[in-house]
This record gives C-alpha cells, sequence and structure tokens, in this order.
C-alpha cells in the first residue's frame, strides 16, 4: 500500500497541485476584482492567507507526531515531525515576508508591532529552534525527545497567532473570520482555489521532504553498520 501512495498518488497529487496553482494565479490576476483602497497590492492576500494556513498544518503535523514520537519511539514519527516542522518553517518565512509587504502599502510601514504580526514572529523564533536543535544537535534520542517537547510547547502558540486580531485587536485585518466583512464572491473563490493549490504543494513537498529523511535516517544507520563491522574485522 504504501508503494502504491509513494508511485502513484503523490506524483498525481503533484500534478493536480500544478495545474491548481496556475488556475489560481490566473484567478488572482484575471478574475479577482481589485480592491478599492489598496489596490493591486491587496492581491498579495491570495497567497499570504494560504500560507499562513499551510504553517499551521506543517507545525501541526510536527507537534502530532512528535506526541506519537514520545508515546511510541519510531523513526517515521520523528522524521514526520521534521520534515512537517521545516515545511511549517518555510511557509512561515513566506508569511513574514508577504505580510510586511502588503502591511507597506496598507499601513505605511513594513512592521508594527501588531499582536498578531508578533505572536508569528515569536512562533518563527519556536519552532526555528526546533529546527536548529535537530540540525547542530545530533541524531541522539535524547535529542529527539527534547525536541518533541520543544515542538509541542511551540503549537500552543498557533491558536495565539490564529486569533490574535479578535482577541487584542490591532491593524491586521480579519476580514472573512468572525467581526470581518467578508469578501466579495470572485474574491472568495479566489482564494479558496489559492488556498487547495497551496495546501496541495505542502502536501507534495511534505511527503517528498518524509521521504529524504527517512532515507537520510536509513543511510546513517547503514554507515554505522559499516563503521562496526570494519571495527570488528580489525580486531
Amino acid at each position: 500500500m504504501m508503494r502504491w501512495i509513494d508511485e502513484k498518488l503523490i506524483p498525481l497529487l503533484a500534478v493536480v497541485a500544478v495545474v491548481i496553482m496556475v488556475i489560481g494565479l490566473w484567478m488572482v490576476f484575471y478574475y479577482a476584482p481589485v480592491e478599492r483602497v489598496m489596490g493591486i497590492v491587496q492581491k498579495i492576500f491570495y497567497v499570504h492567507v494560504p500560507a499562513a494556513m499551510a504553517m499551521y498544518a506543517g507545525f501541526a503535523v510536527s507537534a502530532m507526531c512528535s506526541l506519537l514520537y514520545l508515546l511510541r519511539p519510531a523513526k517515521r514519527w520523528d522524521s514526520a515531525a521534521v520534515a512537517g516542522a521545516e515545511m511549517g518553517m518555510v511557509a512561515c518565512l513566506f508569511v513574514l515576508i508577504s505580510g510586511p509587504l502588503w502591511a507597506y502599502k496598507a499601513w505605511g510601514t513594513a512592521w508594527t508591532w501588531d499582536p498578531q504580526l508578533t505572536a508569528t514572529f515569536v512562533l518563527f523564533l519556536m519552532y526555528g529552534s526546533y529546527v536548529l536543535l535537530r540540525y547542530f544537535g545530533g541524531d541522539g534520542k535524547q535529542i529527539k525527545k527534547v525536541s518533541a517537547v520543544l515542538a509541542l510547547l511551540a503549537i500552543v502558540n498557533v491558536p495565539i497567532v490564529h486569533y490574535a486580531a479578535e482577541l487584542w485587536g490591532g491593524m491586521h485585518p480579519v476580514v472573512e473570520r468572525e467581526g470581518g466583512e467578508g469578501l466579495a464572491a470572485e474574491m472568495s473563490l479566489t482564494l479558496q482555489v489559492s488556498m487547495l493549490g497551496v495546501l496541495l504543494v505542502f502536501l507534495v513537498t511534505l511527503w517528498a521532504r518524509f521521504r529524504v529523511r527517512m532515507m537520510e535516517t536509513r543511510i546513517e544507520e547503514l554507515y554505522l553498520e559499516v563503521e562496526d563491522l570494519a571495527k570488528l574485522s580489525e580486531e
């Protein structure tokens, strides 16, 4: 079953993701109307929000798999946790780049200590610490457990990021969430298509990174086995 998923479903999803992304880009520039107040720069919204959803998904995968690893240690859970954190960080970085670009036009400055922006930056630092720990802390069981706990602590910040604008106000728009003014039908459909495309790309890249991580782990195990055999032959 895993072989079928790897060789059949994922490449198909990759093709579908590309097609939907192309359709989404066409809709962003030719279907969705230009926003009356901010103008063309508002179209960043159609990639900024889907990137935020991909960020949430990546960090949720990392936290969930970290919990599973703590309950029942296995290479697949650890590899999936790392892959989720890495993909979440890529999406988070995109959010932190696209947001200020949009904010510069909307607010007149690229950065303010708005509650949602600040919470997103803190989330970036927390999962950035997780990724750095995994890259430079070695691959021992203790490091894996410590990083798993860190991922679980960091995920608490995700709902804070999502609801920061509603809880504490600030300049960040809420749009379709509670208290927002909503979107025109064309804008809403464009956002939905863009969201689907970005999440499919996220799913494909997450799977690919997971497979690479599993292969890296297997290569490391083989390397250690070769070293042990070499030592035995010397003796």
